[in-house]
């Protein structure tokens, strides 16, 4: 049998948590969890889909009579739960500037009394996504289908959970939950985005929406489709600056095919439809139809 060094190996790996801790000023006093954790927030969002939708995403046992007692105490450990990871967090950001732990505590309880009560609009808002998609795909038998099956759907679950959860001051326990779903479905909706009601996105792999896009109403994107950035503007000193609006601005009952790019913060108005391929830097105008032929044929980008 072979042997290895394994004492030297921890040891050296020791070395380089703790040059890795000391350059990013963390504490080497001896504690709990300094940070939120992937596997709990995978558990706690497994547990809200339950709760959103428990006939269908529930527990496979689970009766019409006993809903309410499932999705209450479904709901009490999930947000106990989130709460804890909120927390975590929000300790994790004031690691450089102390703060009261009581203070902390009662932000982190009043952001997540704030997501759960969210909650019954997030279902309403979901609710549309699957009617978009049931009435948006003639391959769709049902909205139940839809619901369990379309890798869009899922995606935009995370998201409303995700998006809420970044407007409660919880960018990190959003950004986990989001890049979950990422990693499921190979579509990557930053927590950031604003998405209206009715959002179907179809087949849905390679699909990005960068953190500051805003789509409106009724609108579908299908595979690879990007609403990304043109450019990064610096500082002074060369630093990206971070937050800046630089993602499209998509309106209402917009359509956008399969490998289209828009970058920048252009403007898809109301009703365009952008074909497949197609490389979008400049606004459209409301009704347009852009194709890739008629971009080649205008010179434009």
């Amino acid at each position: 049998m072979a042997g290895f060094e394994v004492g030297e190996i921890v040891s050296a790996l020791r070395g380089a948590r703790e040059e890795w801790r000391d350059a990013q000023k963390r504490s080497r006093e001896p504690g709990s969890r300094e940070f939120p954790s992937r596997e709990a927030l995978a558990a706690i969002v497994e547990s809200l889909k339950g709760a959103l939708f428990p006939m269908r995403l529930g527990p496979p046992d689970l009766r019409h009579e006993s809903e309410d007692f499932y999705v209450g105490h479904t709901l009490d450990s999930a947000l106990q739960s989130l709460l804890t990871q909120a927390r975590l967090e929000l300790r994790y950001n004031a690691r450089h500037q102390p703060r009261d732990p009581a203070e902390i505590d009662a932000e982190a309880a009043q952001a997540i009394r704030h997501f759960a009560a969210a909650l019954p609009g997030i279902r309403r808002l979901l609710d549309g996504d699957v009617l978009a998609a049931w009435q948006g795909d003639p391959a769709a038998r049902s909205v139940d289908e839809v619901l369990l099956c379309y890798p869009g759907i899922l995606a935009m679950i995370h998201h409303r959970l995700a998006h809420e959860l970044y407007g409660q001051g919880l960018p990190l326990l959003a950004r986990i939950v989001a890049e979950l779903a990422h990693g499921q479905t190979g579509i990557d909706i930053h927590p950031g985005a604003r998405i209206d009601a009715g959002f179907f996105i179809d087949h849905g792999t390679g699909v990005v929406i960068g953190e500051t896009t805003v789509i409106g109403k009724r609108v579908r994107l299908y595979q690879a489709v990007t609403l990304g950035a043109k450019r990064f503007p610096t500082d002074a000193e060369g630093n990206l600056q971070k937050g800046l609006p630089r993602h499209p601005i998509v309106e209402d009952d917009v359509v956008v095919y399969a490998g289209a790019t828009i970058l920048g913060r252009v403007t898809l108005g109301k009703g365009a439809v952008i074909g497949g391929n197609t490389w979008i830097t400049d606004d459209v105008p409301a009704g347009a139809n852009i194709t890739q032929a008629m971009l080649q044929k205008a010179g434009c980008d």
